[in-house]
């Protein structure tokens, strides 16, 4: 299998980038009191040490009431926690690597009675001042992002979490100019957010949001069901400032419309002409869902994938539990040697190595 493909290089704005992969965002919940300890320092540089082409740290959150569920989710304000990211990035860097934080708001997903002091926010139910703090936070951690000498930064807008929730009509019920009918109307929040940060860090620095169409309140769930319904809410988003999607499925080989075989991210290149990052299972047979009922899966076949990019279909390719369960995959891939890629056990979940 020809791979040279994944290990092009990579440049858009100010990112430039030694191949076509991304460690996907993954939550440890391991950051005392939410702030990085050494050990996750070594975990990133780890994973930059072996050639990872972009990192993607695990979700951090902005300073509003109830923006995380688990106490040791890691924060990115703060004095304390932010010297812990910028030890992350100091790492990264030095082990060859480049980095984005993902900046992250929970909403209201309460599942754990280990985060119990506040009220998790709702899109349906914050107040036009909850809303303008929100934005300025997400704004803030941005540039505290660039401050610190990240390469790029994430806005974490899938799986049903705070931004999510304002597209979800099922959980957006605002009858105000951050609700409405059309999935444009309850675009507006994230374009807000976008516009924020973009005016936070300049033209030049480079700014990926994560979309799905999938809620973890509902895996069938699909926000657009066309791709013209697609265009109403990519389009915005570019607008605002966004530069590079980064399109979640549970399975990265799954169209998205049907009569074409192209997945989320090729439409969202298709429709917004700006660069994609594809994921979901990739590596692997089974989708996450497994690893959170205790199961693990065997690897899989990269051809596939290989074809797809090669086609164009996207341009970067997020690897998540292959690379949590082995920091070598990247190399691995690179050198041949896929026959001593790991299959995937769902204990490394709770592991930091």
């Amino acid at each position: 299998m020809n791979t040279d493909a994944l290990f092009s290089p990579f440049s858009y704005k100010n990112l430039q980038l030694k191949n076509r992969v991304v460690m996907a965002p993954m939550t440890r919940a391991q950051s005392d009191n939410g702030v990085p300890t050494q050990q996750i320092v070594d975990y990133y540089a780890r994973r930059a040490a072996s050639d990872v082409g972009l990192i993607l740290s695990e979700g951090t959150v902005i300073n509003r009431p109830g923006s995380k569920n688990m106490q040791n989710i890691p924060d990115f304000y703060g004095t304390e926690a932010l010297q812990g990211w910028k030890n992350v990035i100091d790492a990264v860097h030095a082990n060859g690597g480049k980095m984005g934080p993902q900046i992250w708001h929970v909403g209201d997903t309460r599942s754990s009675a280990d985060y119990p002091l506040v009220d998790m926010e709702k899109a349906s139910t914050m107040t036009l001042e909850d809303i303008q703090d929100t934005i300025a936070q997400f704004a803030a951690s941005a540039k505290s992002a660039k401050d610190l000498g990240f390469d790029v930064l994430e806005i974490h807008g899938a799986h049903g979490y705070l931004i999510d929730q304002f597209f979800w009509e099922v959980t957006n019920t605002r009858t105000d100019e951050y609700g409405g009918k059309t999935l444009k109307e309850r675009s507006k929040f994230a374009v807000d957010i976008v516009k924020a940060i973009r005016a936070a860090v300049g033209e030049d620095f480079t700014i990926i949001i994560r979309l799905s169409q999938w809620k973890q309140q509902d895996y069938k769930s699909r926000l657009a069901s066309t791709p013209a319904e697609m265009e109403e809410w990519l389009l915005p988003l570019k607008e605002a400032g966004v530069d590079i999607f980064h399109c979640s499925q549970r399975r990265f080989w799954e169209p998205e419309f049907e009569g074409s075989d192209l997945n989320f991210a090729g439409w969202a290149k298709k429709i917004t002409g700006q660069p994609t990052i594809t994921v979901g299972s990739v590596g692997l047979e089974g989708d996450f869902m497994g690893a959170f009922a205790g199961q693990g899966t065997e690897k899989a076949d990269l051809s596939e994938l290989i074809r797809r990019l090669e086609r164009g279909d996207f341009d970067l390719v997020a690897v998540g539990r292959a690379l949590l369960q082995d920091p070598e995959w990247v190399k691995k891939v690179k050198e041949g040697n896929t026959d001593e890629l790991l299959n995937f056990s769902a204990e490394s979940l709770g592991v930091l190595y």
